[in-house]
C-alpha cells in the first residue's frame, strides 16, 4: 500500500493504522532485507531500485495467493456465477427445467442463459463469455472439450393444409423454403441435404435462426423447412404437420466448453448433469420407425 501511495500517511490511513505503525513495519522489513525501500527526493517519497525490484515480487505474491484462495473455495464446490449460451429453443424447453433442478442441488451457483445460435454460442466460450454452449453443430477443435447428449432426426416438413393433395414434387417446385439465417446450427444440414437431392429451392424465405419462428411460418402455411424432431413432434403427432421426406444428416447435440476449464467445479459438475437431466425424446422416432 505505501508502494502504491508513495506517502506513508495516506497508506496508514487506508490501511487502518497509525502513521507511526505503518513507518515501524517499513523500517522492520528494510532491515531483514538489508536494503533501503523508500527514499526521499524533496517533498516527495520515491521507491528505491530494492522497493520497486520488491514490490514487482509482492505483486506476483498476491496473483499467486489469490489463485491459491479461489482454488481452496472451489473445493468446497460449485458456486458464483454459469453463463450457458444455447439456441433460443434450447433454452425454453431444454434447460429452464433443468437449471432449476441443478440449483436445487447447488443453491449458491447463479446461472445465466444466452441465447445464441450454434455458431455464435462456439465463440462466445472461446471469448470466455459463456462458460458452457449448447449446440446443434459440428464442432471438433482440439481446445474444445465436447459432451454428447443427443441425436435428433431431421425431416422436411411442410404443413397439412398446404401439402394435402399436392405431391412432394409439386410443393418443392412451386412452394418456398423457409431457412435460417447462414450462421444457423443447420446451415450444414441444409446445405448437405439439398446437394445429395441435386435440387435447388426456387425460392427462399430467411427468418432468423429460432426453431420456433421457422415452425411458425410451416404452420402459416409460408412454405416447406427442415426441422429437427423435437421441435415439431406434437404437430406430427396431432397432423398440423406433415414429413415430406427423411434428412440423411442427422442433429447432433452437445455441451462445449474449453478443455482447459473442464476441471472448473461448476462446468464438471453441470456437464454431469446434463447427461443425465438432458431430455431425450424416442415417442416420435419410434413411431416414425
Amino acid at each position: 500500500m505505501v508502494a502504491e501511495e508513495l506517502n506513508i500517511t495516506k497508506a496508514a490511513k487506508r490501511l487502518g493504522y497509525t502513521q507511526p505503525t505503518i513507518t515501524l513495519q517499513i523500517q522492520s522489513l528494510e532491515k531483514e532485507l538489508k536494503h533501503t525501500l523508500l527514499t526521499r527526493v524533496g517533498k516527495k517519497t520515491l521507491l528505491t531500485a530494492a522497493g520497486k525490484k520488491l514490490k514487482d515480487h509482492v505483486d506476483s505474491l498476491f496473483i499467486f495467493i489469490d489463485k491459491i484462495e479461489k482454488d481452496m473455495e472451489e473445493l468446497h464446490g460449485p458456486s458464483g456465477i454459469l453463463t450457458i449460451a444455447a439456441s433460443e429453443y434450447y433454452c425454453t424447453q431444454h434447460l429452464s427445467p433443468i437449471v432449476k433442478a441443478y440449483l436445487e442441488i447447488y443453491p449458491t451457483v447463479k446461472i445465466s442463459l444466452l441465447p445464441l445460435n450454434s455458431v455464435h454460442a462456439i465463440k462466445s466460450v472461446r471469448d470466455h463469455v459463456a462458460d458452457i454452449a449448447i449446440i446443434a453443430n459440428e464442432c471438433n477443435d482440439n481446445d474444445i472439450s465436447k459432451t454428447f447428449l443427443e441425436e435428433e432426426k431431421a425431416f422436411l416438413v411442410a404443413s397439412s393444409r398446404i401439402s394435402k393433395e399436392r405431391s412432394f414434387q409439386e410443393i418443392l417446385r412451386e412452394d418456398t423454403f423457409i431457412s435460417y439465417d447462414y450462421h444457423c446450427s443447420f446451415s450444414n444440414i441444409i446445405e448437405q441435404y439439398f446437394k445429395k437431392a441435386e435440387f435447388q429451392p426456387q425460392s427462399t424465405i430467411m427468418v432468423g435462426g429460432s426453431d420456433e419462428m421457422i415452425k411458425r411460418a410451416v404452420l402459416n402455411g409460408t412454405g416447406y423447412a427442415i426441422l429437427g424432431q423435437n421441435a415439431i413432434e406434437n404437430e406430427i403427432q396431432d397432423g398440423s404437420i406433415r414429413i415430406l421426406q427423411h434428412v440423411s444428416e442427422s442433429i447432433i447435440t452437445s455441451a462445449i466448453n474449453l478443455k482447459v476449464r473442464s476441471d472448473e467445479p461448476n462446468i464438471l459438475t453441470f456437464n454431469e448433469f446434463l447427461q443425465t437431466a438432458w431430455p431425450v425424446s424416442n415417442n416420435l422416432s419410434e413411431k416414425l420407425n
